[in-house]
C-alpha cells in the first residue's frame, strides 16, 4: 500500500532518493539537494511529496506553491523553483504513486487544488500515469501548451554527416590554428566550483549581462547558483565542462546529470570567439566524452528553436498544463485558466517587441557584486508571469 507524506526539502531524504533513481531514471531538478538549494534561494515554498511502500521511497514530486498576482488565489506548480527545465515527478514504475499523490493533495486542507505544470516531458511514463490518474478523478484538466524540445536519446540523434558536421570540423580546425585546443570537464567537486566561477564570468561579460539575464545580475540567483552546482557536484551530479584555447576558457558548459541522463543546463562562451561557434564545438566534443563514460541520453533545457536544434535530430514533446484535483468545480480553476491565457497573450507580445531588436540599456556589472542596480526581477516574475 502506497502512502504519501508532505513535507519540506531536506538532505536527509539523499540515500532514499538515489536508491529511486536507480530503479526509476530520475529527474535532477526535482533532487533533494536541488530542492533545499532553490528553498533557501527563497524561490519558492516548496512541498516535497514523498511516496512509501514501507520503508522504500517509490516516488518523489517537489511543488512549489505560489499565486499569479496578489488578488488571485494560491496554487501549486512544479517545476517548483526558477532554472528548473522538467516538471515530472519520479516514480518507480512498479508502484501506482500519481493517483496517491493527487489524492494526498486533495486531502490536505492547507494545499492548493490547482496545479500549474509547465515543461512535462510528454514522452515520458510519468506523464501518461499522470494523465491516467486524472482522468480517473474526472477532474478538471486543460492543456495550454506542447511543442516539441531538442533532445538525445542515441548517439544515432546526432548530426554526424552534412553541412552541420562539415561546419564543426571547419570550426575546430580554424579554432586550433589559433594555439592548443582543449576540453576539460572534471568531475571533483572543488574543481566544478572553480570552474562554475568562469562560467559565471564569462556569462556575466555576454549579452547576458548586457540585458541583465546573467546570474551573476542577481545576487540570490548567483547564490542559488553556487549552492545547487555544489550541493550537486557533492554528490556527482555536476560539472562544467570548459572550451580552452592556449589555456585561456573561452566556452563553459553546465552539465547536471541523474542517472543515465546528462542536463545542458547553462552555456556561456567568449563573444570574441564567435565566429568560430564555441558553444556548438563544446557541446559536440563534450557528448562524445559522455556518451563513451555510459551516458545514455541528453536532455537539452532547451526551448524549440535553439541552437541545440542544429546538432541533434531527436525532439520530445514539452506539455504544460493547469489541472484542478478538487472535488467539486472551482472559481480558483477557472481564475489560474485565465491568468494563463493573460500570460500567453503576454509573452506573444513581449516576443513581438523583442523582434524590433531595440536597443537595451547597459548597466553596470560587478562580477562579486551582480548589476547595479541590482533587482532583475525573480519575485516579480514568480508573482506576475508564472513560468
Amino acid at each position: 500500500m502506497v502512502s504519501v507524506d508532505i513535507r519540506p526539502p531536506d538532505l536527509a531524504l539523499v540515500p532514499h532518493w538515489d536508491a529511486l533513481v536507480a530503479r526509476a531514471g530520475g529527474n535532477v531538478f526535482m533532487h533533494p539537494a536541488a530542492l533545499c538549494a532553490a528553498a533557501a534561494a527563497g524561490f519558492a515554498k516548496i512541498h516535497v511529496l514523498r511516496a512509501w511502500e514501507g520503508d522504500k521511497l517509490v516516488g518523489l514530486w517537489g511543488l512549489g506553491e505560489r499565486r499569479a498576482a496578489p488578488f488571485l488565489p494560491k496554487f501549486l506548480a512544479s517545476p517548483p523553483y526558477e532554472y528548473a527545465f522538467v516538471a515530472n515527478p519520479v516514480i518507480d514504475p512498479e508502484y501506482d504513486v500519481m493517483p496517491a499523490f493527487f489524492d494526498a493533495i486533495a486531502r490536505e486542507p492547507t494545499l492548493p487544488k490547482v496545479i500549474q505544470l509547465k515543461l512535462l516531458d510528454g514522452e515520458a511514463a510519468t506523464y501518461r500515469a499522470a494523465v491516467t490518474a486524472l482522468g480517473a478523478r474526472e477532474g478538471q484538466m486543460l492543456k495550454t501548451s506542447e511543442r516539441v524540445r531538442p533532445f538525445l536519446g542515441a548517439e544515432s540523434e546526432r548530426k554526424r554527416s552534412g553541412s552541420t558536421a562539415k561546419k564543426l570540423r571547419q570550426d575546430w580546425n580554424r579554432l586550433s590554428a589559433l594555439g592548443a585546443v582543449e576540453i576539460a570537464n572534471g568531475r571533483a567537486a572543488d574543481g566544478v566550483r572553480a570552474s562554475l566561477e568562469v562560467f559565471l564570468t564569462m556569462e556575466a561579460q555576454s549579452w547576458k549581462g548586457a540585458n541583465g539575464t546573467a546570474l551573476l545580475c542577481q545576487e540570490d540567483d548567483a547564490a542559488f547558483a553556487r549552492r545547487l552546482i555544489g550541493d550537486l557536484a557533492d554528490r556527482g551530479g555536476a560539472s562544467v565542462a570548459l572550451l580552452r584555447v592556449d589555456g585561456k576558457p573561452i566556452a563553459a558548459q553546465v552539465l547536471l546529470y541523474s542517472g543515465p541522463m546528462a542536463y545542458t543546463w547553462k552555456t556561456a562562451f567568449d563573444a570574441e570567439f564567435a565566429k568560430f561557434s564555441p558553444g556548438a564545438l563544446l557541446i559536440d566534443k563534450v557528448t562524445d566524452a559522455l556518451f563513451a563514460a555510459g551516458i545514455a541520453q541528453f536532455e537539452s533545457c532547451s526551448p524549440e528553436g535553439s541552437f541545440m536544434e542544429q546538432l541533434w535530430t531527436g525532439r520530445r514533446s514539452t506539455v504544460d498544463m493547469l489541472v484542478d484535483v478538487g472535488a467539486r468545480k472551482s472559481a480558483a480553476f477557472m481564475l489560474a485558466a485565465a491568468s494563463e491565457h493573460a500570460y500567453a497573450w503576454a509573452r506573444a507580445k513581449r516576443n513581438q517587441l523583442r523582434a524590433l531588436s531595440w536597443p537595451l540599456p547597459r548597466r553596470k556589472i560587478s562580477l562579486s557584486r551582480g548589476l547595479e542596480p541590482a533587482r532583475r526581477g525573480s519575485a516579480w516574475r514568480a508573482a506576475v508571469l508564472p513560468y
